[in-house]
């Protein structure tokens, strides 16, 4: 597309001066020559008045329309070109503009998603830590309980051994007063 574009350009004025010049001077040999007829009397080589004519004719014509439409035109055409070749340029700027800010886009992209899953890790990190930590802390309140627990049992278990000693020792010496005092008896 951009090739096709460049290759589109206006006329060169040197050109188009000489396009309007062929022009202007076939309209006005076509005002003045006279209507050709298959006779005989058929003249290839015009009469020298008669150039001498249309090339006055030439010249005054020329210069107005020069003045008056050739060069307005020109200068419409100019300035048509000038106007694309901005516009093209100002687009090529405008798509480096947009490129950059497209780059610029997705590099803040990647930052955030870096930084987003950097503080993801460390958050997952932190809580794993908080969790080992309450396990440890459950674990020790848990072992320290049973240990509690444990001893309270097995003081619970030595008072009624010695409670039971004692009851023992109670119920022996009732039981050998019973059978004593039965044999004394």
């Amino acid at each position: 597309m951009r090739d096709c574009m460049h290759s589109i350009r206006p006329p060169r004025p040197a050109m188009t001066r000489t396009i309007a010049l062929f022009l202007a001077s076939g309209l006005a040999s076509g005002l003045f020559a006279e209507p050709a007829s298959a006779s005989s009397d058929l003249v290839l080589i015009p009469e020298p008045m008669t150039v001498l004519i249309l090339i006055g004719v030439f010249a005054l014509l020329i210069l107005p329309l020069n003045a008056l439409l050739f060069q307005p035109v020109f200068r419409a055409l100019d300035a048509r070109a000038e106007r694309i070749s901005g516009a093209r340029s100002r687009s090529e700027q405008l798509q480096r503009e947009a490129t950059t800010v497209l780059e610029r886009y997705e590099e803040a992209i990647r930052e955030a998603r870096s930084a987003s899953e950097s503080a993801r890790q460390s958050r997952l990190e932190s809580a794993r830590e908080e969790q080992s930590r309450l396990t440890a802390e459950a674990r020790t309140a848990a072992e320290s309980e049973l240990e509690g627990a444990r001893r309270e049992l097995n003081e619970s278990i030595e008072t009624a051994r010695s409670g039971l000693r004692a009851s023992a020792e109670d119920l022996a010496s009732a039981a050998a007063e019973s059978v004593l005092g039965r044999a004394l008896s």
